[in-house]
């Protein structure tokens, strides 16, 4: 990719011209831009934080309750004009009869007092439920849904999201997240949908349709506009840190990174966030290539590009790529940006801009772009004529109906990694000793982006829920169940800051147990403060793990993690191993039913679960990865050896395939063909299974091809000795790959189906 500094700009694609013109507001868009100024113009492309029109800045607890400073809130928007507000204040989750108030005030001032009545557009970060809203509904976080394997729950999710944000007066969402989370070193990788990109494109195509309505209609006062991120290619740094700069080839870009978004811009999404990182040397918000003539060209997308947080400012404070703010800002907005988030120095965005186009440097058709862009999703949302949206409207907000539905998602998301000697399910009368950093703790079952960025104010919210130690309590009895820490979180400092809390105690406590409900993992981050230096479990959890293993107990380990971290360690000293991912509100009651077998584990790895820290792999990595021994002079091979492998997942049942049929041995071009197979339930309980389809290219010409990739999955219900068949459809698209001239292409030749244990090979040919 080039990285160009041009400062002319191309004209509307033909594609988004079309789309304006089958829009009926594109009369009245037209109109609004004729007659503003370009001051005014400017200002729409600017978006800020809650904190600068609050009182106090909303910087500390003494700035509480919130509220609005009717001069900042007048500068804003009379003066600057500035067309969108984000995030919350204090970093602190607000009722909806608060944040209706607050939004009320600043569409009040928006469109009442000024000279065109433009509606300002807020938008927050609501990833697994309505993050900054008090009472709201927390789902598992994304990792955890794709888990489920279960397009449904995830759409259901999105849909009730959609419904208690709007609920908040707020119409504008940042997600779902798309991104390819390939490297569990990121500190995000929870946060998506995990490393497969077929996974991500379907759930993703799952949630856009939830948060969006299925005919796209964001105007509904349930349905929120989406904002896809991060394009493009965020979470695959070299270091494994965020927002450090990764190398990545134009073909891994278009083969791995690229089919979700393209999905989610296909099904009508209305926004996307910029990856805040560094591609081949160029800053993501300064490339032309990515941002016009990749996203806004090539892929047809004719909604609002908006910056994450400060990347406009971070061109010049971060990447030097710019030598002040003012060429910062020349570099993004020609390059494509729309709308920047900006958070606090609105004025030095806005006085730049203003200046650039003055000199000639911006053109004003690219300011006229953007704003057409931002002007067309104001009326999609019907923010003209309904720029708020009353709590008293949704009284479905917090029901029980939408716990269930969280609850649902955490029951099909916990996956069951190992269970020696059916050690699970748990007996009611067995003696516990519960224990770990995890077993007590509403913060690490939800994550970060739960009622505050880090996720530190949960326990004030949450407290009402059930911690894993609160629901085995209420499932077997307080007098079953015996809880010391062993290993506690600092909470009042870093993610990985930890002590021992009782460990000597929690040693010899074991000793008068039956079994032990060991739960590790990590205490809650995202983004930067999230980075890591040792992929393995932290030092005294290891030692935790290692002195319980030694009094000889039957240990049921709990993993309750954002990424997976290695437990190489002691894993072998584990009779089960269950991964709860980050579960939310409901993973404590989930877990609870797992463990004693009211709910039979469903859940299968949407990433590959690594054994030590320099054996990182996906499932689809190069034959040269996974080598058999090369017998000769020099013998050696190459060891794929993870943990547990992609899409790995028990059962308190067992399932059986059989009857692999394909409906012919040979795919033409232009045709398709039908793959079916019996799953069986050969146990005694009803169980879920999820039937996932690989194919292998056999040969590749250009590019080495991937040992096997899935092409489609389905998840079923099946009772004890109950048998059913499912089919898949494929064509030979689905089985192109993007060649080293960045096309994709299916090239003839021998391919081979395997689901579960069935295989069978079929020839593509022209």
């Amino acid at each position: 990719m080039k990285f160009r500094r041009s400062l002319s700009l191309l004209l509307l694609s033909g594609c988004f011209s079309t789309a304006f013109a089958q829009s009926g507001n594109q009369a009245k868009i037209e109109s609004l831009i004729k007659k503003m100024s370009i001051e005014e113009k400017v200002g729409q492309m600017a978006q800020v934080t809650l904190d600068v029109i609050g009182k106090g800045k909303g910087r500390f607890e003494s700035d509480e309750p919130f509220s609005l400073d009717d001069a900042a809130l007048k500068k804003t928007l009379l003066q600057y004009h500035v067309g969108s507000v984000l995030n919350t204040s204090n970093n602190r989750a607000r009722t909806p009869q608060v944040w209706y108030g607050i939004i009320s005030k600043i569409q009040n001032v928006a469109m009442k007092q000024s000279k065109h009545g433009i509606p300002v557009i807020y938008g927050v970060d609501e990833m697994h439920g309505a993050t900054y809203t008090a009472g709201a509904t927390m789902f598992p976080q994304q990792i955890g849904q794709a888990a489920t394997f279960n397009r449904a729950l995830v759409k259901n999710g999105a849909s009730i999201t959609a419904y208690e944000t709007r609920a908040s007066s707020i119409p504008w969402n940042f997600a779902p997240l798309l991104d390819l989370g390939a490297d569990p070193r990121f500190p995000r990788q929870w946060e998506s949908f995990g490393e497969d990109p077929y996974v991500i494109s379907e759930l993703g195509l799952a949630a856009v349709k939830g948060y969006e309505g299925e005919d796209g209609r964001v105007a509904h006062p349930e349905k929120v506009a989406t904002s896809l991120k991060h394009f493009l290619g965020y979470q695959v740094p070299v270091s494994g840190k965020d927002r450090t700069p990764a190398y990545i080839s134009d073909q891994a870009l278009r083969e791995y990174h690229l089919p979700p978004f393209k999905a989610a811009i296909d099904a009508g999404a209305k926004t996307i966030m910029i990856n805040s990182g560094i591609i081949n040397g160029v800053p993501v918000h300064a490339n032309h290539h990515i941002l016009t003539e990749l996203l806004k060209e090539e892929l047809g997308f004719k909604g609002l590009v908006v910056t994450d947080w400060g990347d406009i400012e971070n061109l010049y404070k971060r990447d030097h790529i710019a030598k002040d703010d003012k060429e910062a800002i020349m570099l993004a907005i020609n390059a494509g940006i729309d709308m920047s988030m900006i958070a606090y120095n609105y004025e030095t965005f806005c006085d730049n801009l203003i200046a650039l186009v003055k000199e000639g440097k911006v053109k004003e058709s690219r300011i006229d772009d953007a704003v057409r862009r931002i002007l067309w999703v104001k009326y999609e949302l019907n923010l003209f004529d309904k720029p708020t949206t009353n709590p008293k409207d949704y009284p479905k907000f917090g029901s029980k109906a939408f716990e269930n539905a969280a609850y649902q998602t955490a029951a099909e998301s916990i996956t069951l990694l190992k269970n020696t000697d059916a050690a699970l399910p748990l007996s009611k009368s067995a003696k516990i000793l519960v224990t770990g950093p995890n077993a007590n703790s509403m913060r690490t079952l939800n994550g970060a982006w739960t009622y505050s960025w880090q996720g530190e104010k949960v326990e004030e919210f949450a407290g009402k829920y059930n911690t894993i130690l609160e629901a085995l309590q209420l499932k077997a009895g307080k007098d079953k169940v015996t809880y010391l820490p062993g290993v506690s979180y600092k909470m009042d400092g870093k993610y990985y800051e930890e002590y021992a809390d009782k460990l000597e105690e929690t040693i010899a406590a074991a000793q008068t147990a039956d079994v032990i409900v060991l739960c590790l993992g990590e205490n809650t981050y995202t983004e930067t403060p999230g980075n890591l230096n040792d992929l393995y479990l932290s030092d005294l959890q290891t030692e935790l793990a290692q002195r319980l293993a030694a009094t000889g107990k039957k240990i049921i380990l709990v993993l309750n993690e954002g990424r997976p971290r290695i437990i190489s360690k002691f894993e072998k000293k584990m009779s089960a191993v269950i991964q709860s991912y980050l579960p939310g509100n409901f993973g404590g009651d989930a877990l609870a039913d797992v463990l004693y077998g009211d709910v039979n584990p469903s859940g299968k790895l949407p990433y590959t679960y690594p054994q030590f820290p320099n054996a990182l792999f996906t499932y689809y990595h190069k034959p040269s990865e996974s080598r058999e021994t090369t017998e000769g002079v020099y013998n050696y091979d190459a060891d794929y050896n993870p943990q547990y492998v992609f899409g790995h997942g028990l059962s308190y049942t067992s399932f059986k395939y059989d009857q692999l049929k394909l409906s012919s041995n040979t795919l033409k071009a232009g045709e398709s063909m039908t793959i079916s197979v019996n799953i069986s339930n050969t146990g005694k309980v009803t169980g879920k299974e999820t039937v996932l389809l690989f194919t292998s290219d056999l040969v590749a010409s250009m590019i080495s091809p991937d040992i096997k990739r899935l092409r489609g999955f389905d998840k079923l219900e099946l009772k004890a000795g109950e048998t059913k068949t499912v089919t898949f459809r494929i064509s030979p698209q689905d089985l192109a790959f993007v060649g080293t001239d960045n096309k994709k292409v299916t090239e003839p030749g021998e391919f081979t189906v395997q689901i579960g244990d069935q295989k069978a090979n079929f020839n593509y040919s022209l």
